[in-house]
């Protein structure tokens, strides 16, 4: 009989000599950061009488001290800094940062247990750690995330690369074989203009306590368009201040869209219309699509200028996509660039979320605000796309108005799946492919509009 080896070694000597170290090392911390000296005759520095022990001066350069400076100015035994350029942030610095680490950890684990965004949100959320580490300083003008964000962030480049990157893995092909299916990208923006009203008239209802300038309520409505980096753009433009929180709310709500637009989709219609199966897409020719990026951005010259480096950015890389001549610079811009771009972007995203800055009463109006100019985005797409039905002569279904919004290729998909559920024969990916990247387009459109009229 063969004995079952136990997997779990016992703790040797050298293991506990290693434990005893480590909790040495916590003590000796927790002590500094207390103020408490471990030994009781410190080295003090015969040179200059009075001057601070040399472990007095490494105590002030804990996070275990500034931490608990933190909880004391929260309990009232100290006074708390005045941070934040909007009215102060709602809790003093150590207590703020150690708030800010958990929701770095919260979208940490929201991009690796639940999917939700993760090539964004596990960087953001890692940067906002390391942007609240005490006394390092990394998101400062000097730290390497500032650096990352100086160098991308507040001149617009990385969002622009990331949209290159996007023209790049598009497909328009959905949206030339029904371009009527635009006008349900343009509804969807409906609810970037209605949440910058509303942002105004929280201003003005809650007496100050929540303040935005037309430029902040701007930059928060773009949130509606459900468009990651058009958000980032508009707001390093207009709100850099917010952008944590705006770019935060944007791909937050990017990644709730299974859960926010089936209960507006099902709401907004009914049963017989979900079951509506639309007609097969005609195929789509290819110099229909070199030109298509062309007119794009001609159109976009003569009309927005304003919009040029989004759409330009765009359609460059759908250009580069369906020329079928420069494939290497094609699959360069939609892995080795993009994923790099990420990356960085991620990082300086996330060095924004300073608890300074993020703990306000500006930010929970943000992610209020996101919330309904999302679900006003889709509602509007669903109740243009229920009109454009009763008047069209080939069937419309209603569900493909929700992929209006510019969360590509997500929306699609729910639209997808909401109408096989009414009807297990009814597959409208390819349908609602057109209002989907239509949004994009519309999403990048309303962002040149914005800045041409606030900026």
């Amino acid at each position: 009989m063969v004995r079952k080896q136990n997997k779990y070694k016992p703790i040797g000597k050298v293991d506990r000599m290693w434990w005893i170290t480590f909790g040495i090392i916590l003590v000796a911390l927790f002590s500094m950061g207390m103020g408490v000296s471990p030994s009781p005759k410190p080295f003090v520095d015969s040179s200059e009488e009075g001057s601070e022990s040399t472990f007095d001066k490494l105590a002030e350069n804990t996070g275990v001290k500034n931490f608990i400076d933190g909880f004391a100015a929260l309990f009232g035994e100290t006074t708390p800094q005045e941070d934040g350029e909007k009215g102060g942030a709602i809790l003093p610095s150590g207590v703020g940062q150690i708030v800010m680490i958990l929701i770095g950890l919260l979208l940490i684990y929201l991009a690796i247990s639940k999917g939700f965004e993760p090539l964004l949100l596990l960087p953001i959320g890692f940067g906002g750690i390391l942007a609240n580490i005490p006394v390092a300083d990394i998101a400062g003008p000097d730290g390497f995330l500032g650096i990352i964000y100086d160098m991308g962030i507040s001149n617009g480049v990385f969002p622009l690369l990331i949209f290159m990157g996007v023209g790049a893995m598009t497909d328009f092909g959905p949206l030339l074989a029904n371009p009527k299916t635009a006008l349900l990208g343009a509804a969807a923006q409906f609810g970037i203009f209605a949440t910058l009203l509303g942002a105004l008239m929280l201003s003005d209802l809650t007496g100050g306590v929540v303040s935005f300038s037309l430029k902040d309520a701007a930059a928060i409505g773009i949130i509606g368009g459900a468009d990651g980096p058009t958000a980032i753009f508009v707001a390093s433009r207009l709100a850099p201040d917010l952008l944590g929180a705006i770019a935060v709310a944007a791909y937050s709500y990017m990644a709730l869209v299974p859960i926010i637009q089936p209960p507006i989709m099902k709401l907004l219609t009914t049963e017989k219309e979900r079951m509506i199966k639309m007609e097969q897409l005609r195929t789509v020719g290819k110099l229909e699509r070199i030109f298509f990026p062309l007119i794009v951005l001609f159109l976009c010259i003569l009309l927005i200028p304003d919009a040029t480096p989004l759409i330009g950015c765009l359609m460059f890389g759908n250009l580069v996509r369906e020329s079928g001549v420069v494939e290497r610079l094609s699959k360069t811009i939609q892995n080795e660039l993009i994923n790099i771009v990420t990356i960085l972007l991620g990082l300086a995203v996330g060095s924004k979320l300073m608890a300074d800055k993020f703990l306000s009463a500006e930010t929970l109006g943000i992610l209020a605000l996101g919330a309904i100019a999302f679900s006003i985005g889709t509602a509007t797409g669903l109740l243009l796309a229920k009109l454009m039905n009763l008047i069209s002569r080939k069937p419309i279904n209603p569900l493909i108005g929700a992929a209006g919004v510019s969360a590509v290729p997500m929306a699609a998909r729910v639209v997808n799946k909401v109408g096989l559920d009414a009807n297990p024969q009814n597959f409208l990916l390819m349908h609602a492919m057109g209002p989907n990247v239509s949004g994009v387009i519309g999403s990048a459109v309303a962002a040149g509009v914005l800045i041409a009229l606030v900026g």
